[in-house]
């Protein structure tokens, strides 16, 4: 693998720090960033921010913590862990939370990580390798309807059931799963139709990845967590990948910018909105001609009002 190949580029880059930044306390503030990875957005918002300015970074990848020991800044520093431990800062001791929730170029082409049917590996996909199970492990022992369920939820998967069934029928007669290679040929001969232009088995990769990492579950558990830590006025800044992440970011904004009136006591005060929405952002023409892979993104935007939590 040559050093190019496991380069990353930053999805919206420019244009998430940009927003961040429009926090009420500016380039002065105290900002998280949620999902390090190989540290664009960070380098950018250290770039920009004052001396008094601060910046905490979380990710659960070693190869990402290592990556943040290069940065020799006072103003940063880094957890190694996922962000859905977001709500363990102080309360509203922050002024702005970036979530890019893309897997890094660097994860997807390495082979040993085993996130990508375009190399053969071990089939691991553990964001964090040094803790937890991987996919070859889950794959040895899951029934067809637990396989089932996750690539029909986590991948939209229209024959989870054929491929589940195809994996432990192969178990059963050859043994589990173990190679990257393996699951995308297996897929292949399973699913017979497909997009265009679309692998049979991005879908299933996709969902084997989001279930192994509790993804979807760690991502609502650190927005909660965002109502907790940002301080009034402060930015929360969402860039999402598919349409399973976004539509809990929408979602979740959507709640938190209505008044909420408990119709059980009608005469308290409704809860006042905790957030207030400013659209969103997809890459330009250009970025997603120079980089494909940012071409499903999204990136919404919401400020923290002035009532507590």
């Amino acid at each position: 693998m040559t050093e190019n190949a496991l380069t990353h580029t930053t999805v919206l880059l420019d244009e998430a720090v940009q927003e961040l930044l429009k926090a009420s306390a500016g380039v002065d503030g105290t900002y998280v960033d949620a999902t390090f990875g190989r540290g664009g957005h960070s380098r950018l918002i250290l770039s920009r921010l004052s001396a008094q300015g601060r910046l905490q970074a979380f990710d659960k990848d070693p190869e990402a913590i290592a990556e943040a020991g290069r940065i020799a800044d006072g103003r940063f520093s880094i957890r190694h862990e996922g962000f859905s431990n977001l709500g363990e800062l102080p309360a509203g001791s922050v002024d702005g939370v970036l979530m890019d929730l893309g897997i890094s170029s660097p994860q997807i082409d390495s082979p040993e990580r085993g996130f990508s049917f375009r190399f053969d590996g071990p089939l691991d996909m553990r964001m964090d390798t040094t803790r937890g199970q991987s996919v070859a492990d889950w794959l040895a022992t899951a029934e067809v309807d637990q396989i089932t369920e996750v690539i029909r939820d986590y991948g939209e998967e229209r024959f989870a059931f054929q491929i589940a069934k195809a994996l432990v029928a192969r178990r059963q007669e050859r043994g589990p799963i173990s190679t990257t290679t393996d699951l995308a040929q297996l897929v292949a001969d399973t699913v017979k139709t497909r997009e265009p232009g679309q692998n049979p088995a991005t879908r299933t990769f996709q969902a084997f990845r989001i279930f192994i990492n509790a993804e979807l579950a760690e991502l609502e558990q650190a927005l909660v967590a965002s109502l907790q830590v940002l301080a009034p006025g402060g930015r929360l800044v969402v860039i999402s990948f598919h349409s399973l992440e976004d539509r809990i970011v929408k979602q979740f904004m959507a709640k938190h910018t209505k008044e909420v009136v408990d119709r059980r006591v009608p005469f308290a005060e409704p809860v006042k909105m905790r957030l207030k929405t400013h659209g969103r952002i997809r890459p330009s023409e250009a970025e997603v001609r120079a980089n494909p892979r940012s071409r499903s993104a999204i990136m919404r935007m919401a400020e923290r009002t002035e009532v507590a939590a």
